[in-house]
């Protein structure tokens, strides 16, 4: 495989041995490649442009400037790189600001090798990865007490607009396969969110594959 079919993955974290062995990780996984390293938010923010990662595995308690501080700022300025929260902490709070600021994964660092490419190469097509008590976190404080009550008020096109979302498409990607303006594809997104009870693409999707309001072969 060339440079050029590789995801490029850049490492955020202000632990010396993290990123070293992260690096490692990356160097020996055949589609990923190792474009560069940070040790705190603050100094990704400025290399970012620089290394032109595809994704980034993102720390979240750093100094001079904290993960979902560099999160929200990254994705300002380049709104197509895709950002993991890669940490050991799992308080609710932390786990909403960084989707919030619109991170596509969050795992912890016990996290093991195949899981951590696949949720790499998920970023990379759009799809989000979240920990499992990560999920348990944000369905605990995000959605209604019975799951029962999850779901069933959405309408038929906004089934199927989850159902993209579950694919990893974009809003443009979604309008062109409805055949409808983008408009109205996040005026369906929005929709979705709120009936759901969640702020943020990534906490739909989780939230539509644990109670199964889409297919499984989706």
């Amino acid at each position: 495989m060339s440079s050029a079919d590789k995801i490029r993955v850049m490492i955020v974290d202000d632990q010396f041995i993290v990123r070293s062995g992260l690096a490692t990780f990356i160097n020996i996984s055949p589609d990923l490649e190792f474009v560069g390293e940070a040790n705190n938010g603050e100094q990704a923010v400025q290399m970012v442009t620089r290394l032109h990662p595809h994704v980034i595995l993102m720390d979240m308690k750093m100094p001079r400037m904290n993960g979902v501080e560099a999160t929200r700022a990254i994705l300002a300025a380049h709104p197509h790189i895709k950002i993991i929260a890669l940490t050991s902490f799992k308080e609710p709070d932390m786990i909403q600001e960084v989707l919030q600021a619109g991170a596509l994964g969050y795992l912890l660092k016990d996290v093991t090798a195949d899981e951590l490419r696949a949720a790499i190469r998920n970023a990379y097509a759009g799809r989000p990865t979240l920990a499992t008590e990560a999920m348990q976190a944000l369905i605990q404080t995000k959605t209604p007490s019975s799951p029962t009550e999850i779901g069933y008020d959405l309408t038929e096109r906004e089934h199927e607009v989850l159902e993209l979302m579950v694919r990893g498409l974009t809003n443009p990607q979604m309008a062109e396969d409805l055949i409808v303006s983008l408009s109205t594809v996040k005026f369906h997104v929005s929709s979705i969110l709120s009936k759901l009870g969640v702020a943020t693409r990534t906490e739909a999707v989780h939230l539509a594959m644990r109670h199964k309001l889409v297919p499984d072969d989706v």
